[in-house]
């Protein structure tokens, strides 16, 4: 447990609003379809919600681990803090992939996610995760950036630029991420407004707005009246008598004509506009829609698989890349660095799925001698046996640069049995 918290430190007042400024000008922004767009907004259009949780999941099902290598060899580095922090719990009441799923969200909602890094005598003791509504990024100078943190209670507080790890999605500025909430705050937007209507058509009963006219002069009560017994007809929601339930209309004795005055569903495509906002926003997010739970009727067994493939490369690889390289700078000293530390995301987690690919994969590297069975048996976390760190080839194998294949080696033993190479 930490000697200290960053909570503890003394607190300033709210100041002149200039967070609240800058939240009204950058954190909510009105959509074409009139709708204002923020994080937490965007997460009510489920096509986001899926894209952010794809995108967060990805980040929390893969193990994150500290490594040391000397040049040579690599290992797990169980001795530093910050492996178990990472791998097991960083803070006291959030696990490991909680952690990471907290901020795969904020990065894939808003660009930008934010963690206290909480050091007591120089050794990381815990790392809080902020949310970045309540994180303001300050540009000081060409380069300088200072972080200001807004509590629940109002108070506004100064992070240190070492105690703030800020980590960012793809960028325009060098200080901060973009977020695809607000890049994409149009067709978002769109996707909800359409919702919206939907959801407005069916709550009505389907029916259209528009206009009932008729020839005869009547007065505002005969108007209103005749109104209310059209929409009561229709709608049946305002009955009060069977008469009115059943759907009958009586209206007065003139001739009246229903103008809509909007298209109905079918001729306005709505179900082909909620499909395309489907892929506009996966676009937004780098998310493939197959992830989302959206394929066309064109796509087989073999072709989604080279899609999920292709999630894992293109989507979720990046982030990977660009996560370990921002914890191996902002949480490990220069000297760690300098010793042979280094974070990884350990992809080969994600053919758990499949038993077919795992014994695939293990049987061609074991083929070629890149993996022997202890090192199998480990990744399947089962205990390794006497003998099994033996690397072995088939016998059909040999060097291409040999001028005499069929010969003996140096120490007189035949080529042609099996080479073993002991760890």
């Amino acid at each position: 447990m930490a000697d200290w918290k960053f909570w503890r430190w003394g607190r300033k007042s709210a100041g002149d609003g200039t967070l609240e400024l800058f939240r009204e000008l950058y954190g909510s922004r009105l959509s074409k379809a009139g709708i204002a767009i923020t994080p937490e907004v965007a997460l009510q259009c489920t096509v986001a919600l899926a894209c952010a949780r794809v995108i967060a999941q990805g980040l929390s099902q893969i193990p994150f681990r500290l490594m040391r290598t000397d040049g040579v060899t690599r290992t797990a580095a169980t001795g530093n803090s910050l492996y178990s922090l990472l791998e097991d719990a960083p803070n006291e009441w959030q696990t490991a992939p909680e952690f990471w799923d907290m901020l795969g969200m904020h990065l894939a909602l808003s660009g930008n996610a934010y963690a206290f890094v909480n050091r007591v005598g120089g050794e990381v003791r815990e790392i809080i995760p902020l949310v970045p509504s309540q994180v303001e990024v300050r540009k000081e100078g060409a380069f300088g950036v200072r972080y200001f943190v807004t509590f629940d209670d109002g108070k506004r507080e100064e992070v240190p630029r070492r105690s703030m790890w800020h980590l960012r999605g793809l960028a325009w500025r060098n200080f901060a991420g973009l977020g695809a909430a607000s890049l994409a705050r149009d067709a978002i937007g769109l996707a909800l407004a359409t919702e919206e209507h939907a959801t407005n058509s069916f709550s009505d009963g389907v029916v259209m707005r528009g206009v009932l006219s008729t020839a005869a002069s009547l007065n505002p009560e005969q108007r209103e009246q005749n109104r209310k017994n059209f929409v009561s007809a229709i709608r049946g929601d305002t009955a009060t008598n069977e008469r009115e339930r059943i759907g009958i209309a009586v209206l007065g004795g003139a001739e009246y004509k229903f103008q809509p005055l909007v298209s109905p569903n079918d001729v306005a495509q709505l179900i082909e506009n909620r499909k395309f906002q489907i892929e506009e926003i996966c676009r937004g997010f780098g998310v493939m829609p197959i992830m989302v739970g959206y394929s066309d009727k064109a796509s087989t067994y073999a072709s989604a698989e080279q899609m999920f493939l292709a999630h894992l490369t293109h989507t979720m690889g990046p982030w990977y890349r660009r996560l370990e390289k921002s914890a191996t700078v902002r949480l490990l000293t220069q000297e760690q660095r300098a010793d042979g530390l280094y974070f990884k995301f350990f992809t080969n987690a994600m053919l758990r799925g499949s038993v077919k690919d795992r014994a695939d994969f293990y049987t061609k590297l074991y083929n070629v001698g890149a993996l022997n069975p202890n090192e199998i048996r480990e990744l399947e976390d089962m205990n390794p046996y006497e003998g099994g760190e033996q690397f072995r080839v088939p016998l059909n194998m040999v060097d291409p640069t040999d001028p005499d294949p069929e010969g003996t080696e140096d120490d007189g033993t035949p080529k042609s049995e099996p080479v073993g190479t002991e760890v």
